[in-house]
């Protein structure tokens, strides 16, 4: 993790770490990166955002640096993650920035930046551009007079987006009900629109954003209303983003969250049907649980396990040639369609697999039987960041816990790439066992390094 982007882009406070200056900064930077990759021409740069107050500032910053350097600025407006993703490559743009914390709430936001390809920029590319603004600032030249870039603003980009979902899925989603949580996030500018477009009787809530509500017991982090929703309300299936609609996560019609790994398992089985999956393969996290392992290997489907975080998720699957993988937070990547994690375009393939095979999303996923897992998250000081492997404690606690669990379970600790986090997750075939040895190793983590 580098010293400014981390596995998702640049995060933090907005305003107050993420600051206006520093957006600035990054601005001027990757135009002077991007413009000697596109061979000294003056590059044109998309820049989305999602619905957080603190977005229009980051936008004008983040616009006013680039623009500084000669860049030529196309701003989307509110749009999806995925929408710049795909959208950089379609208006023959040299790069794309997003500005979202995603899932995270209200007073975080980020800056993620995109290829010309629609791939979140490489490692080494985001180390030029951070060595540019911390270590060799004067190499950055600003430019004067009729040399400054024009910032200028689409009214069409979240239109051509919803098209292109549309033509990937190519369904007729009518008759179907089913409700959505947008997260009061990005998908509120283009959810509504979409599936009703594709037949859906579709019910919306988390629907309208204010600035301040973004995540706000709603979304994907907060499955507990949709829930409660599905159970008051007649409908098929239900289906929840977070705040940039990178991600999904479904409801079954009983009310039960569906993750991103059962999600995953239907759809690659689907396409192994159908003959379209690359390799008879997908590629998962080390997250993933032993439960869906096992289904995909009873259906003839290999399972590739990756490091957390969507961006090794893609590298695995380019590497392979794979066309599906994801997260079980519901980072889904469908490669035939989308460079990085879509939401939308996961539930419209979800509805498209129920709406062909006739099945309820229960009966989809009752064969992927789990084993017991726990996740405890646990905030440690800005101090304590990459030093928990190297703490005797807890990796004694950790080599307590996995040889009492003798293989028949395992332990998975690690740090959020995002967020001052500790990430303990245990899973085994006794839940009892499970919770005693995930609040054990939680504890030491708590006791050495808050």
């Amino acid at each position: 993790m580098g010293r400014i982007f981390g596995t998702d882009g640049a995060r933090g406070v907005a305003i107050t770490e993420l600051t206006c200056e520093r957006a600035m900064e990054i601005g001027r930077a990757a135009a002077h990166v991007l413009t000697k990759e596109c061979g000294n021409k003056q590059p044109r740069i998309l820049v989305g955002m999602d619905t957080r107050i603190s977005s229009k500032i980051l936008e004008a910053a983040l616009s006013a640096g680039l623009a500084s350097v000669g860049a030529q600025v196309e701003q989307l407006g509110v749009v999806p993650t995925p929408a710049v993703a795909y959208l950089v490559k379609k208006y023959n743009a040299d790069a794309g920035v997003m500005i979202s914390a995603s899932h995270n709430s209200v007073e975080y936001n980020g800056i993620k930046l995109f290829s010309g390809e629609g791939f979140k920029l490489p490692d080494s590319v985001e180390e030029e551009i951070e060595a540019l603004i911390l270590d060799r600032p004067d190499e950055i030249t600003l430019m004067e007079g009729t040399a400054v870039g024009r910032i200028m603003r689409r009214s069409n980009a979240a239109d051509d987006y919803i098209g292109h979902i549309r033509e990937c899925i190519g369904a007729d989603l009518t008759g179907m009900n089913v409700a959505f949580d947008c997260a009061n996030g990005s998908s509120a500018a283009t959810a509504e629109k979409l599936f009703t477009s594709m037949g859906v009787s579709g019910q919306f809530i988390g629907n309208s954003p204010d600035g301040t509500n973004i995540n706000d017991k709603c979304g994907s982090t907060y499955m507990s209303n949709l829930s409660e929703y599905v159970k008051n309300n007649k409908v098929d299936v239900a289906f929840a983003f977070d705040g940039d609609a990178d991600r999904c996560l479904a409801v079954d019609e009983n009310g039960k969250v569906v993750d991103g790994d059962r999600i995953i398992a239907v759809v690659s089985k689907y396409l192994k049907d159908k003959g379209m999956l690359k390799g008879d393969t997908a590629v998962v996290t080390v997250m993933s649980n032993l439960g869906f392992h096992n289904f995909m290997r009873e259906n003839g489907i290999k399972t590739i396990c990756s490091k957390v975080g969507d961006r090794y998720v893609l590298e695995d699957m380019q590497k392979g040639g794979y066309n599906i993988g994801g997260e079980q937070s519901g980072h889904i990547i469908l490669l035939d369609y989308a460079t990085t994690g879509d939401g939308q375009m996961t539930a419209a393939m979800l509805l498209k697999v129920m709406k062909e095979t006739g099945k309820k999303l229960s009966e989809l996923v009752c064969d992927i039987k789990d084993y017991p897992q726990l996740l405890v998250n646990v905030k440690i000081t800005e101090q304590s960041k990459g030093k928990w492997s190297s703490t005797p404690s807890i990796m004694e606690c950790i080599d307590l816990a996995e040889r009492e669990f003798s293989g028949e379970g395992r332990v998975l600790v690690r740090e959020s790439g995002t967020e001052p986090l500790v990430r303990v997750m245990l899973e085994g075939k006794d839940m009892d066992m499970v919770t005693r040895l995930t609040n054990m190793i939680a504890d030491e983590v708590r006791a050495a390094l808050c």
